[in-house]
């Protein structure tokens, strides 16, 4: 049976967020901030920017030295089959697709890595509707 979108959130440390934004007015911007401020540790993905959130930006995914729990993605769905590549790549532990984005063929490649799968959900709207918040370990 599937993890749910709060069970996978709840186990989460680490989330990668591809499509980080500047624009903290913009989703790709504001939520990343606030899963922070819950205490997760965001690693901002966006080939445009040196830091964003007080972290490093890597240009991709590939770049990201660190475990990743979580790859949170804010680009448009023709993107995402290629972001599922590179997150089962790096051995992230899910992929959770925002607010209105979908792809079949991200899922088939995410779950043939035996990454879970969210999408057409927010993360921090399921942080907040669960009051998740992570301490120090």
């Amino acid at each position: 049976m599937p993890k749910s979108s709060r069970d996978i959130l709840e186990g989460a440390r680490t989330i990668a967020v591809v499509g980080a934004s500047r624009d903290r007015r913009k989703a790709g911007g504001s939520v990343p901030e606030g899963l922070q401020r819950r205490g997760f540790r965001v690693i901002p993905i966006n080939p445009y920017a040196q830091e964003l959130f007080g972290e490093r930006v890597y240009r991709s995914l590939l770049d990201v030295p660190d475990k990743v729990d979580i790859v949170d993605v804010f680009r448009p769905a023709p993107d995402t089959p290629e972001i599922a590549r590179q997150a089962a790549a790096i051995g992230a532990g899910a992929l959770w697709l925002q607010l209105d984005i979908r792809s079949d063929e991200a899922r088939r490649i995410a779950e043939a890595a035996g990454m879970d799968y969210v999408e057409d959900e927010c993360t921090g709207v399921v942080a907040s509707l669960y009051r998740i918040r992570k301490t120090a370990a």
